[in-house]
């Protein structure tokens, strides 16, 4: 049985929430564990940030008509 859990990234205020910011902290924690790296959490969330910007772009970009 696969269980899905839904994690909210950001509030409407464009702030983490919570939840997210527990599971990629635990992420985080874990690939440390594995890589010795202690700076595993902080690039998760630099990368996490890029990618949610970039996809805001994306979805900004995609409310224009052509013509």
């Amino acid at each position: 049985m696969i269980i899905r859990v839904f994690y909210p990234v950001a509030e409407t205020a464009g702030t983490w929430h919570h939840q997210a910011v527990e599971l990629i902290q635990m992420i985080g924690r874990r690939t440390t564990t594995i890589t010795g790296d202690t700076r595993e959490t902080v690039h998760l969330f630099q990368q996490l940030s890029v990618a949610l910007q970039r996809g805001n772009t994306v979805s900004f970009q995609n409310t224009f008509t052509a013509g």
